[in-house]
């Protein structure tokens, strides 16, 4: 969102109250660049659902010259979260089409990328991820080819998501603060994933939908027991198959991620849905 140098200005700075003034600028930018990243990984998640050919793809190839270019790779990692492939997104930046690659577990993804070198104007990274460049005009040839490289290479095994659980977590425990605390372990991707939570016998309070352009995803609000001393909302990517258990206040078991939830100035604590396991999945 802004040059790396406020954050050394600040770290280095000897008068506490440029140093307060430094600190307030950094916490702004984030807050835009939570805003503006959850924007457009919404925006990137309607373009997959709204396209069949996304759908059943092996790959995520995405492009918007409006994106912006300093978040695109958060976006790519949340984009894995829900649909787990390789995923490149690209926005326009001086003339040319420029991005962030993420990878799944296992998978070499600079080998996917340096298979399709020749459409491309410059490109970098390991296993895991990777930055590119090249001509808007090779778009289109870059996504084809870079999904019949991936399609042939990959195994079924790669896509199968794994959720790698950290503890389990009663809903009394989540509030802001534990959020707070979680965070500064920040920035989390490859070899540091954000934490995943397990907890079991929670349930619907009634007000649970489907929602998306197919009604592929669970927008919920949730309690567990008496535990609970509110409800807390969560959101649940292309799971709606459980949604005729859930909807009539049965308990389930959930695995999830905890985020801060930014829509018109409001924020609260959301649960993201990794998994749902009901007594029939047992």
């Amino acid at each position: 969102m802004e040059a790396g140098s406020k954050a050394v200005e600040l770290l280095v700075s000897n008068d506490v109250k440029a140093a307060e003034g430094f600190s307030k600028e950094i916490s702004s930018f984030n807050t835009e660049r939570r805003s503006i990243d959850r924007s457009i990984t919404s925006e990137a998640m309607r373009m997959i659902s709204e396209n069949q050919r996304s759908v059943n793809a092996r790959t995520t190839v995405l492009y918007n010259p409006s994106w912006k270019k300093g978040v695109i790779g958060i976006v790519a990692s949340r984009l894995i979260e829900t649909y787990y492939r390789p995923t490149v997104i690209l926005t326009e930046s001086n003339g040319f089409a420029t991005g962030s690659a993420r990878s799944v577990q296992g998978y070499d993804l600079y080998q996917a990328i340096e298979a399709c070198s020749d459409l491309l104007e410059s490109f970098g990274g390991h296993m895991f991820a990777a930055g590119l460049t090249l001509k808007k005009e090779n778009i289109q040839p870059f996504i084809e080819r870079f999904e019949q490289f991936v399609n042939s290479t990959i195994t079924e095994d790669q896509l199968l998501p794994r959720v790698s659980i950290d503890t389990e977590l009663a809903f009394n425990e989540i509030n802001e603060e534990f959020f707070k605390i979680m965070s500064q372990f920040q920035p989390f991707g490859p070899e540091n994933m954000s934490p995943i939570f397990v907890s079991r016998n929670v349930f619907d309070t009634g007000s649970g939908k489907m929602v998306g352009s197919s009604g592929e995803h669970l927008k919920l609000d949730l309690c567990q027991d008496s535990l609970t001393v509110k409800s807390i909302p969560a959101i649940a990517f292309n799971q709606a198959d459980h949604f005729e258990y859930i909807k009539d206040g049965n308990p389930f078991d959930i695995c999830y991620s905890i985020e801060m939830n930014e829509f018109r100035g409001n924020r609260n604590l959301q649960i993201n849905i990794r998994d749902i396991r009901t007594p029939e999945d047992r």
